[in-house]
This record gives structure tokens, sequence and C-alpha cells, in this order.
């Protein structure tokens, strides 16, 4: 029997290196969840924060006031994953017991149950369109989906192992995914084709993110304590990312050209991408925490795992650099 990924071992993000220590950065807290919160994501808008939790739920919050807005009920086991459409109507989720279920974030209804896969589902992400989601399973594959109907699309087979991430490009027409094997491997969404295995890991691979705006650069972390950036209409590494020393086991992007990564050494990274230099790393405060979600803009961010309860940061200068 297949057993349950260790999806992360991170650390909370406390402050970027341009926010001054200041009581006004004191984060929320918000408490809810009764066990570890594997996955957090933010709405588009920022407005809303989802976590998923090994207590079987999803929960939305406020991510202004860390109110609790409701609670998703419906898998049999530990939700993994969760992931915002587009448009910020409708969450994927993604569970251990082999669904991915859709949500009306605006009611809380589960809309749809996709009986995925044979085994846990680790990853889930829409396409920009929001019409489809695609899975990553420790059934080896990774597949997309019709959201409205649950017909599968297409299927990706060529994994060796466990596939822990997956992520959509940003102009739907790739899907890129990675897991145990140690490759990071881009599909083509349509048909299924592998168009590259991109070798340069030296452990297992456990999330990726295509850098905003245009996703020309993927990134992706993993167990070698590393984080790597790709070029993907060429299929190869363009720089890798050193300093963590352990596994990195979460990276997201912003679109300030900012990449945030946490590891297991109980640090977390920001990084300038276009110079592919380190800007700051926060030390380790608290339990091992499993998730770390940033919006867009850059503007919050929140972390959470084994101490279960989420802490939501702002950066207050930023948003007045921003003019809000």
């Amino acid at each position: 029997m297949t057993t349950t990924p260790r999806l992360a071992a991170l650390i909370p993000l406390f402050l970027l290196p341009a926010v001054r220590v200041g009581g006004d950065l004191k984060p929320l807290e918000l408490d809810g969840h009764p066990a570890h919160v594997w996955c957090l994501a933010f709405a588009p808008d920022g407005k809303q924060l989802a976590s998923a939790s090994r207590d079987k739920t999803v929960k939305i919050w406020d991510a202004a006031t860390g109110a609790e807005v409701r609670t998703l009920k419906g898998h049999a086991q530990e939700v993994l994953r969760v992931a915002y459409a587009p448009d910020g109507k409708r969450l994927a989720s993604a569970g251990a017991d082999g669904t991915v279920r859709v949500w009306d974030v605006g009611t809380g209804e589960c809309v749809r149950v996709i009986r995925a896969h044979a085994g846990w589902v680790a990853g889930v992400a829409f396409s920009p369109d929001g019409a489809r989601v695609t899975s990553a399973s420790a059934d080896k594959t990774a597949a997309v989906w019709d959201v409205n109907t649950g017909t599968r699309l297409a299927l990706f087979t060529g994994h060796q192992a466990e596939v822990w991430g997956v992520a959509f490009a940003p102009d739907g027409k790739t899907v890129a995914s990675a897991g145990k094997d140690q490759l990071v491997r881009v599909w083509d969404a349509a048909d299924g084709k592998e168009l590259h295995a991109l070798l340069g890991h030296t452990g297992e691979v456990y999330t990726l993110a295509f850098v905003p705006p245009d996703g020309k650069v993927l990134a992706s972390c993993g167990r070698d304590g590393t984080v790597r950036l790709w070029d993907v209409a060429a299929g190869k590494e363009r720089n890798k990312l050193t300093g963590h020393r352990a596994g990195v086991y979460t990276v997201a992007a912003d679109r300030a050209g900012r990449l945030f990564s946490a590891s297991a050494d109980r640090t977390i990274k920001v990084w300038d991408l276009a110079a592919a230099k380190e800007l700051a790393t926060m030390p380790a405060a608290g339990d091992e925490v499993y998730a770390v979600a940033v919006t867009a803009n850059g503007h919050r961010w929140a972390s959470a795992g084994k101490e279960r309860a989420i802490r939501l940061w702002k950066d207050p200068q930023r948003l007045s650099r921003a003019g809000e």
C-alpha cells in the first residue's frame, strides 16, 4: 500500500529585506484546523486564503481579517493540496482518498468529484481558463481533467515512481510534473506527449511553479536542497539556487520577480529571480511548517504546518509603495 508523502517541512516566513522590523509586522494567527495543515493557496485577488489539512477538510479564510469563512467537507482522508481557479469562484482539492474535488467558493458546495487516481493525489492545479485541472498521483501518473464533466482529457505516463508536484503553464499549452524519480517532465497538455525530461536534481522533486507572468521559466525544488530554474522552451537548466542545508519542499513566485523557497533546514529564503541571487534568509520559529503561499503581488504571505495554526503576514511598506 502506498503511503502519503511528506509534503513539506518548512518554517514560517517573517520579513523581506525591504521591510523594517516593527510592531505592525505581527502576523494574524488563524486557528481552526485540529491537525497539520499541508497546503495553503491564496485566491487570485488575494482576498481569501484556502488551507488543506490532515483533518480531511479545506478551510477558506478572509485574508484581511483572518476570519474563517467556511469549511469544506467531503474527502474521506487527509487533504494534501488545494488550488484556486483563475477567476477565484472555484477551488480544487486533492486528497489521499485518490479524488480531486471541485468546490463552489461562494456556497461551499462540492460541484464535482473526480475519482482521479488509484493512489493518493498530492498535486492539483487549474488551467489558465479554469476549464481544466491537472493532478499528480502516487500511481506514477499525472492527468488533465475537464472540470465540468470530470472527463479525463490527457494522461501523462513516464514517471517511474510517485508523482508529487504538478503545474499548468500560464498559456495552458503545457503541464509540468515531478516526483520521486528525480525528473521534471514537461508535457503537451492536449495530447499527453512528453516534450522534455529535465535532469538535474539528485533527489526526489517535491513541487513546481511556473514563474509569472509568462511562464517561460519553471522553478522546481527537491530533496537535494536546491532550487532549479528551467528554460521551458529549450528544456535546459538556467540556474541552480543553492544555500539551503537540507531538502527544499516548496517554491512560490510572485509577480515582483521574487521566488520563495522553504526548506527542511528550518529556513525560508527569498531570491531575486533575474539575478539568481539570494535576498534574505529567515530562521525558524516554532515547529515544522509544511506550507507557504504568497499573493501574486507579494503583499501578503502565509505559513502553516505541524503546529496547526496558520500565520498570515502582510508587508505594509510594500503596500504603501504600490500606492494602496
